[in-house]
């Protein structure tokens, strides 16, 4: 499992956030995701430290702590739903029936 933060400041770095969550047990891993048309960090990332236990005590005392001139949000970080385009998942030449060209009524 891995932890949320948002409401980073968008000059955060890696080492940044490795330096403060080494407080609280072995850093495995570290995301921050950036725009993709910027390149600029869109304010939020991903910590996963070694144990259930680290990461516990790292929410409970990050979670709401300023730092960096904002106010942190920590938690747990939830699992990404894989629903991206899915609009009820039916056929996408569904449509066509109404297209001008269509023979059928």
């Amino acid at each position: 499992m891995s932890i949320y933060i948002g409401n980073l400041s968008y000059e955060v770095t890696e080492a940044d956030l490795s330096a403060v969550f080494a407080e609280y047990g072995s850093v495995k891993r570290i995301q921050l995701p950036t725009d993709r048309e910027t390149g600029r960090m869109r304010g939020f990332g991903f910590v996963e430290l070694s144990s259930d236990a680290e990461e516990q005590a790292a929410i409970e005392a990050l979670d709401g702590a300023e730092w960096m001139g904002r106010d942190l949000k920590v938690n747990k970080a939830k699992p990404r739903e894989n629903n991206r385009g899915s609009f009820g998942g039916g056929n996408r030449r569904g449509g066509d029936r109404f297209s001008p060209n269509s023979k059928r009524f």
